[in-house]
């Protein structure tokens, strides 16, 4: 049941404009470094995503969920 209430007060979070919605942060990580989207995961208000690469790469983007600002970018 935590998940649950945890995806509830993410939207709530979006809704009010305290975090950007998903969907942004990943089309931004997808056209930095195209591929597979392999995971995404909200952890202490950052946007964690994997994304597999053409080149067999896996690269973690992590992103401020609330500006939206890419913080780091790094081969996991």
């Amino acid at each position: 049941m935590r998940g649950a209430r945890q995806q509830q007060a993410v939207r709530q979070a979006v809704e009010q404009g305290r975090y950007v919605p998903l969907k942004s942060v990943v089309q931004d990580a997808l056209r930095r470094y195209p591929g597979q989207l392999l995971e995404v995961e909200l952890d202490d208000g950052r946007y964690e995503i994997e994304i597999l690469g053409a080149n067999g790469v896996v690269m973690e983007l992590d992103y401020d969920a609330t500006s939206g600002r890419l913080l780091k970018m790094e081969e996991d």
